[in-house]
């Protein structure tokens, strides 16, 4: 049974228009959850906004969002005044530009999202739409609101569907020049790189999805499967660590770790 669709709404291109359906590409449901407990009566522990100052809970109906312009000294801004710059429709992602796809870099990317004909009347102008990205190496930026937040997506074309991405604002991509620039910019000699590129080889596979697969998940659930039996926990493994020493010689740690991975496969 195919997913839920948490968002529906129009795909729109100059004056084609179609409905669509969204479905989140990542389960948000996978993997153990935990909730706080009060721990003497097994009670669950809600939060709630207090006042910082008087130590009061504040209702909904009195939270209003401050803007910080000094310490301890806010500029509040109501609901209606954040609404007035947001997009005119939270439920029309209108594609106004496109790139092409290989000048975007990965660390824009934030959340992946399908997209599908949300009718059959739509599926002609959605498939027209795809498949021209597709055969133009170009992909689409709009503009949505989703979380709460507006924000820039990407509409990239994928099998028979488009993927929505929501890329990361200006602001939340630091610059690398920040992190690289006090490296060195001279090559490694090439007997180095002619053994790290067989060392690589050696453990090149194809993907495989069990590759980020989570362990701690399971031993989560064989501690939590024990407790609801009553039994004791399973015992900790002890950690098998290899703590890494400072490389003297690269060439020669090269050389052992090639005779190593050698003799393991």
């Amino acid at each position: 049974m195919a997913p839920k669709s948490f968002w529906k709404g129009y795909l729109k291109l100059s004056l084609v228009t179609c409905a669509i359906s969204m479905q989140r590409a990542v389960s948000e449901n996978a993997g153990i959850r935990f909730h706080t407990l009060n721990g003497r009566t097994g009670n669950r522990v809600v939060s709630r906004y207090v006042d910082a100052v008087t130590g009061k809970p504040v209702g909904d109906e009195d939270q209003v969002r401050g803007y910080p312009r000094g310490e301890d000294d806010y500029v509040m801004l109501e609901d209606d005044e954040i609404d007035s710059v947001a997009l005119e429709s939270s439920r029309t992602i209108d594609i106004a530009t496109f790139v092409p796809a290989d000048t975007i870099e990965w660390i824009w990317y934030d959340q992946p999202h399908y997209l599908s004909p949300d009718d059959p009347v739509g599926q002609e102008a959605f498939c027209v739409i795809r498949d021209a990205m597709a055969a133009t190496g170009t992909v689409g930026i709009s503009r949505l609101v989703l979380y709460r937040r507006e924000r820039a997506v990407m509409l990239e074309p994928r099998g028979k569907g488009i993927v929505l991405w929501t890329l990361r604002y200006g602001d939340e991509v630091r610059d690398p020049a920040s992190c690289f620039d006090g490296l060195t910019e001279d090559k490694p000699e090439a007997p180095l790189m002619k053994l790290v590129k067989t060392l690589i080889k050696a453990r090149t596979q194809s993907w495989d999805p069990a590759m980020v697969h989570d362990p701690v998940q399971d031993r989560l659930q064989e501690i939590i499967t024990a407790k609801k039996k009553g039994r004791k926990r399973p015992a900790k493994a002890s950690p098998q660590e290899d703590k890494p020493g400072n490389v003297v010689n690269i060439l020669d740690a090269l050389r052992r770790s090639i005779d190593r991975d050698g003799n393991d496969t």
